[in-house]
């Protein structure tokens, strides 16, 4: 493996880009090295965009990235695909629905498997966008793959959150309720083009309104024919300068990850797999006496 030293952290230079990042993520020799290099020349706003699975995150990302590239803006993006928890392998669908962009010379597009956090967002991603950042793109997007905690940590990690809902999701006014509202800068609602999706916007603004955060905007779109999505670039380019108000929030979070991380380096989770597969043959097996067995 090719020394850190000739690697070119540019915008422009999306080979040795690609290959920092794949250093970063496996961990390979130099990785701990580039992550101290990096400089920061330029604010770049990360934009978190999450919501529950079958939103059309995706496809509203693809039609967002359009919107701000058409502005002069060079733009990454980071799609975290769910990895299995029996193979460790990830889906990497979002490489399929953002191929319109493979080839802009503006845009680079990095799929990241989640590598089994609960929440959605492992500490290589927190390490890749700082990556990206420190690269000189104008915009880092992050899509999340929207379920357990994911919403909260990528609050943690973005400048702005987008949290994306359809006219269909009733049950998500109690989520909202109970933990979205703390995290969104904006809501949007996708697939808008749907029954009922007046009616849940009203709902939405209703429940923003109870709560006192009025500067809460709601966006409809429909990402397929690109309705709605010259308003959300305009939000983004516009909330340029915001500083996330979460700072400390942030920080913290991103230190008990790497932390964590660090600490757990060690672990090899396939051969964990294998080993409780043969522990389990025994009549008298314990989880909690084969972890302190183990890992004591």
């Amino acid at each position: 493996m090719p020394g850190i030293s000739n690697i070119n952290l540019d915008c422009t230079d999306f080979r040795s880009l690609a290959r920092a990042l794949t250093i970063v993520e496996n961990d390979l020799p130099g990785a701990e090295e580039l992550l101290k290099s990096l400089r920061f020349t330029k604010h770049t706003p990360i934009i978190g965009i999450t919501g529950p699975p079958g939103a059309g995150k995706s496809t509203l990302v693809n039609a967002l990235i359009e919107q701000l590239v058409s502005k002069g803006n060079k733009v990454a993006v980071l799609a975290i695909d769910p990895t299995s928890p029996f193979n460790f392998g990830s889906l990497l669908g979002d490489r399929i629905r953002m191929a319109p962009h493979f080839n802009h010379p503006d845009v680079f597009i990095r799929s990241l498997a989640t590598r089994g956090s609960l929440g959605g967002l492992s500490a290589k991603t927190i390490e890749m966008a700082d990556v990206l950042r420190a690269a000189g793109f104008d915009y880092v997007l992050i899509e999340t793959v929207g379920v357990g905690q994911s919403e909260i940590e990528i609050a943690g990690l973005a400048d702005i959150t987008f949290v994306v809902l359809v006219p269909e999701s009733g049950d998500e006014i109690q989520n909202i309720k109970s933990g979205l509202m703390e995290i969104a800068d904006a809501f949007i609602i996708n697939k808008a083009d749907r029954d009922d999706a007046d009616l849940f916007a009203n709902n939405l603004q209703k429940i923003i309104q109870q709560k006192g955060d009025t500067q809460i905007p709601v966006f409809k779109t429909t990402a397929t024919n690109g309705a709605g999505i010259s308003g959300i670039a305009d939000f983004i380019l516009t909330a340029k300068d915001i500083k996330n108000t979460r700072k400390e929030f942030l920080l913290t979070e991103k230190a008990y990850k790497l932390i964590q991380q660090k600490r757990m380096a060690d672990v090899d989770k396939k051969k964990l797999q294998q080993d409780i597969t043969e522990a389990l043959y025994d009549k008298d097996f314990n989880l909690y006496a084969f972890i302190a067995e183990n890992f004591s």
